[in-house]
């Protein structure tokens, strides 16, 4: 039996630890000695290592515990942790501010301000009061469960500093690394023989995403809140900045450079006041934030496409250099797109030592009149991607030459091509680059291509890594001895992999296009070229003009096709998935054209009782209708299912006829009917 004496003493000693952990990480004000608080923390280890059943998750001493993990599994935020659009001159927040005071039909707003900080945002969730869970944003509705790694951060209280905490809470903030820290880290390396780390964001990042919780607790984490998602159980202040101060009576961290302002003038007046303490704070950012303070204002003003109306990023320009351009050469990217890169006279630019610079386009660089040997002006797009601003005119050498766009894929050797009114080339190797080969794999094997159940992002590029894999092809020809070779692929997963990759033989024509990853073809666009040729012989055969015949497909995407079944790799390719045992049925019943739901829109949200979206998406596309992701005007009908979310609200607004599955089969059946008794 533990005594009273002991209990309060391992109570009192957590309480303490925690406050010294505030004092000491949040206000940067010790009261303690590290020495003091060396002797408390092993008073508390001595305490519960004598009676480990008084051991809690929120006791200081469990920051750092557990074995590593092996990969981090997946979180659904409850709210989606949405973006902020940006801002880049007085002009845009002007701009802003009429918009906001359009919408709240005020003359003068009041805005809450802070500082935007340069590193990793992330959620922490609360549960009466104790850090139960934090993940990643992501991106912005499902992010990586990194809770064991935020347990390390000193600064994140286990406990909030209440007595009546809420029943949940989510508070959002920036995990980053103060700059004293990044310094002390790159010294680390450097003494070990180690690569250094860019900047304090990208060391942010990749310490916060260790498998091993240790590892992050030796980098020198540092969090800061700036705002709340889901609550329960508590009634929030009504406007940002008090919810901010009651985060801080909790002892979680916040910016002590945020303020209230109001109107543009103090936005503007805001931006510059920070501006001029950037070099002299503790952390890196790259602009500020503007927030309407007023709570139930924001939902008034709401949101548009993945970012809110009521806020902006208001950023600063990017720090600048001048070097010489030495050369231009391409890169291939994962989807064949051809970027030009400038190959720079290193030179340092906001700190960090840049070497190559991109250059978007080959129209950028005319735009930009960029000849290779010129002295250029080098900027950190978004204080992050480094890119050419202008050329040093005065500067131009007398061998200063121009780019020429290769014509041929410098990795595969395919032809170089350029679709009307697309600014990027492309290589069209598609199914044979290697550059392109770990996104063609991934997308084959996706669920709505050939829906490879276990083949994954993460295998495909193990597989093309360890060059088992050169062409979709080859994943027919794969072995069980070479999968279990693989890290983290046990002999069950090895087999569960080969028997849904027989599986997969048997598809669909539709699928099949799909999943060859042709330029502008989507999934609809290869449904419709499925309906309209019925063999893939009919559709590879057919030029530009004819493909326009197909019902939504122009000039771009006919192009497009016919340049992807012009290259003999792609040709090869295709041959080798047929002679692999890839097959589908090319008699398929008609699609319905003359039903009365054929040409209506429908969106299909929430759970259906007996059916998936897919079998519902299928059913409305074998009567000659569309299923659309998203209601507007344009919308006939809305599917509902069990929770059908923002969708169903959004067509009860717009008076959109809303059907259950029951009304949505009679509907199917009445119009199967009727066609069958005609004659169809």
């Amino acid at each position: 039996m533990v005594s009273a004496e002991i209990k309060n003493r391992i109570s009192a000693l957590r309480e303490q630890l925690e406050y010294h952990n505030y004092r000491y990480y949040v206000l940067d004000a010790p009261e303690i000695s590290d020495a003091e608080y060396d002797r408390l923390f092993r008073e508390l280890q001595s305490l519960e290592q004598q009676y480990p059943e008084l051991i809690i998750p929120s006791s200081p001493s469990q920051r750092v515990g557990g074995a590593a993990l092996t990969e981090f599994t997946q979180i659904t935020h409850t709210t989606p942790m949405l973006s902020l659009n940006n801002a880049f001159s007085e002009d845009e927040v002007v701009a802003f501010d009429r918009r906001v005071r359009e919408a709240s039909e005020l003359s003068q707003v009041d805005y809450a301000v802070e500082p935007k900080f340069d590193g990793l945002a992330i959620s922490l969730v609360y549960e009466r009061g104790q850090f139960v869970m934090g993940a990643t944003r992501g991106d912005g509705y499902v992010g990586e469960d990194v809770t064991a790694n935020l347990r390390t951060i000193r600064a994140i209280p286990l406990l909030l500093a209440t007595p009546n905490p809420p029943q949940r809470i989510e508070i959002r903030g920036e995990v980053l690394m103060l700059k004293a820290d990044f310094a002390a880290l790159n010294a680390y390396q450097r003494e070990q023989g180690l690569k250094e780390f860019a900047n304090p964001r990208n060391a942010a990042a990749g310490s916060l995403r260790q498998l091993d919780p240790r590892i992050t607790a030796t980098r020198g984490l540092h969090f800061f809140a700036y705002g709340v998602g889901q609550c329960e159980g508590v009634v929030l202040p009504s406007t940002h900045g008090e919810v901010m101060d009651l985060l801080m009576a909790w002892r979680i961290p916040v910016a002590h450079e945020r303020a209230v302002v109001q109107g543009v003038e103090g936005l503007l007046a805001y931006y510059q006041r920070i501006g001029a303490q950037r070099d002299s704070l503790a952390f890196d950012i790259d602009g500020v934030v503007y927030k309407v303070n007023d709570l139930a204002m924001q939902q008034q003003i709401g949101y548009v496409a993945r970012a809110p109306r009521f806020a902006i990023a208001h950023k600063f320009p990017a720090q600048e250099a001048t070097t010489q351009l030495l050369d231009i050469d391409v890169q291939v990217g994962r989807t064949g797109a051809i970027t030009p890169v400038a190959r720079l006279a290193p030179v340092s630019v906001g700190g960090v030592t840049v070497t190559n610079a991109t250059l978007h386009n080959e129209d950028e660089i005319r735009r930009k009149g960029v000849l290779i040997g010129d002295w250029v002006n080098v900027r950190r797009a978004g204080d992050v991607i480094p890119e050419i601003v202008s050329v040093v005119m005065s500067r131009r050498p007398s061998d200063a030459r121009e780019f020429v766009m290769p014509t041929t894929c410098p990795v595969c050797g395919s032809h170089i091509v350029r679709l009307p009114d697309e600014a990027i080339a492309r290589c069209t190797g598609g199914l044979f680059c290697p550059a392109q080969r770990k996104q063609a794999l991934w997308h084959f094997a996706s669920r709505r291509a050939m829906d490879i159940d276990g083949l994954g992002e993460k295998l495909v590029e193990q597989l093309v890594d360890e060059n088992l894999v050169h062409s979709p092809a080859d994943l027919y020809r794969l072995g069980l001895l070479s999968l279990v070779n693989l890290e983290r692929m046990a002999e069950k997963s090895a087999r569960n992999l080969l028997a849904a990759i027989e599986h997969s033989k048997r598809t669909t024509l539709a699928r099949f296009i799909y999943a060859l990853g042709i330029r502008h073809v989507g999934e609809q666009t290869a449904k419709d070229l499925a309906r309209y040729y019925g063999t893939l012989e009919a559709m590879m055969a057919a030029d530009e003009l004819q493909l326009q015949q197909v019902p939504e497909v122009g000039e771009v995407v006919a192009k497009s096709i016919v340049q992807f079944f012009a290259e003999p790799h792609n040709l090869t390719v295709i041959e080798m998935l047929r002679a692999a045992g890839v097959c589908w049925d090319e008699s398929a019943p008609p699609v319905i054209q003359n039903s009365a739901i054929s040409g209506k829109v429908f969106v299909i949200t929430g759970t259906l009782p007996t059916m998936s979206r897919d079998e519902a998406k299928a059913k409305i596309e074998a009567m000659g209708g569309k299923a659309s992701g998203s209601v507007s005007k344009k919308t006939d009908f809305v599917l509902a299912g069990a929770e059908p979310g923002s969708k169903f609200i959004k067509a009860q607004e717009l008076g959109i006829t809303i059907l259950d599955e029951a009304e949505f089969l009679s509907l199917i059946n009445e119009n199967q009917g009727e066609e069958d008794g005609q004659g169809y």
